[in-house]
């Protein structure tokens, strides 16, 4: 594929496979709708939480899995669309700072899963400022694979809580949905970390 050219945003399939090369233990929790299928499409992973409803909670997950986990990396992995309605996350997160966690946003300024229309970040909102202003110890936002390449040697990094706003196209690949079955997710996900499902 290669970077897309369009006003510095990238493709968003291209931007998870990057993201998630070499992961070794790394803990993925996927925001519900397409950051999941990107997520899926780049390959399952008995590692990966998807998340099919709960909109806005996915940065809240991984902050409640970072903490459980310190010795663990923990991605969020989440759109502008989950972002937004999980606002308030941003501060608790950057008040608690968990070394281990990084929040990234593949953020088209569109609220996908509802028709593209246009969100927020769409009309300026720069949710990697916001993220800044919560006290994140790193923020940045990524429009070039260089970047790309930059957040994901900064994953298993322990320099505080880390924050991405990636700028993707609006383009809509084919669907690759995960598991739906939420007691399967759930198990597989405990079990991979070393409990018994329930």
């Amino acid at each position: 594929m290669g970077e897309v050219v369009d006003n510095g945003m990238l493709d968003r399939r291209e931007v998870v496979a990057r993201l998630l090369t070499g992961r070794k233990n790394l803990l993925v929790v996927g925001g519900i709708g397409w950051a999941s299928f990107d997520i899926m499409a780049a390959g399952d992973h008995d590692n990966n939480y998807y998340l099919w409803g709960a909109m806005g909670s996915a940065a809240m997950i991984g902050l409640g899995l970072a903490t459980a986990r310190p010795d663990q990396s923990v991605l969020v992995l989440t759109g502008d669309g989950d972002m937004l309605m999980g606002f308030g996350a941003l501060a608790t997160i950057g008040i608690r700072n968990p070394a281990n966690l990084t929040v990234a946003v593949l953020d088209n300024g569109h609220f996908g899963q509802t028709g593209m229309q246009e969100s927020h970040t769409g009309r300026g909102v720069a949710l990697d400022q916001v993220a800044k202003a919560c006290g994140f110890s790193w923020t940045g936002k990524i429009t070039n694979l260089a970047g790309i390449n930059d957040l994901r040697e900064r994953l298993d990094s322990r320099c505080g809580v880390k924050f991405a706003a990636i700028k993707i196209t609006t383009d809509i690949p084919p669907r690759v949905p995960p598991p739906r079955d939420g007691a399967y997710i759930k198990n597989r996900f405990r079990f991979s970390l070393g409990f018994q499902p329930i």
